[in-house]
């Protein structure tokens, strides 16, 4: 009888340890909402895109534009901030939270690289740049620069080549756009039946401003 006594008090005392335990596990297990901000420890600048990781699990969080973050862990849990520009840095968070929200601040500092010195030479060799340099023509002017740039040539080649810019071709876009909407529902314009664009050719017509350009005259002396 004692031997039974002595086992049901055994078995009882193991069975109210076990559930303390269990209890003791549940309450430390439950999930936390931390929300928060990076900011870089040096300027207090916000940090945006940051990578957050929660250590040994899949899970994978990142800040938005403005450095601000949420995220859903358990207490005891280990939070990585990974950033480009920054050194990585982990936040443990507290076994003996007992709240569900908690708001935090994570200071990273800035990580600088130094690079080694790169020499970077105009001329493969310096008697290849001390050649060009005494060849160098530094005679002309300005005004010389100018000149050369105004040449027939220079500006037929600039007339052939060169695009439209961005404000031409917006304009151009907006104005077959509202032609567009002035001709809806109707035929399209036609300037071929158009009176005052006939006017206005058989006008510029006499004026002479559809005309050849004249050749330059000859030297009387060739």
């Amino acid at each position: 009888m004692k031997v039974s006594l002595k086992i049901l008090t055994l078995f009882l005392l193991i069975s109210y340890s076990f559930i303390s335990q269990t209890k003791s596990s549940i309450s430390n297990s439950h999930l936390i909402q931390i929300s928060g901000v990076v900011l870089d420890q040096d300027s207090g600048s916000r940090i945006p895109y940051v990578s957050i990781l929660v250590k040994g699990t899949k899970k994978y969080y990142m800040s938005d534009q403005r450095g601000f973050f949420s995220l859903v862990a358990y207490p005891n849990d280990e939070i990585e901030f990974h950033s480009i520009s920054h050194k990585n840095r982990t936040y443990k968070i507290n076994d003996t939270l007992n709240q569900k929200y908690y708001s935090i601040i994570q200071l990273l500092a800035k990580d600088t690289i130094l690079l080694q010195e790169i020499e970077i030479y105009p001329w493969p060799s310096k008697e290849e740049f001390k050649h060009a340099f005494l060849a160098l023509n530094l005679n002309s002017t300005d005004i010389d620069r100018a000149e050369n740039n105004l040449l027939r040539d220079e500006l037929s080649y600039l007339e052939r080549n060169q695009t439209s810019s961005s404000s031409e071709n917006y304009k151009y876009v907006m104005q077959a756009y509202y032609t567009k909407i002035y001709s809806v529902g109707q035929q399209p314009m036609n300037n071929l039946l158009n009176p005052i664009k006939w006017a206005q050719f058989i006008d510029a017509w006499r004026k002479g401003k559809f005309s050849s350009k004249t050749t330059p005259k000859k030297n009387k002396n060739n």
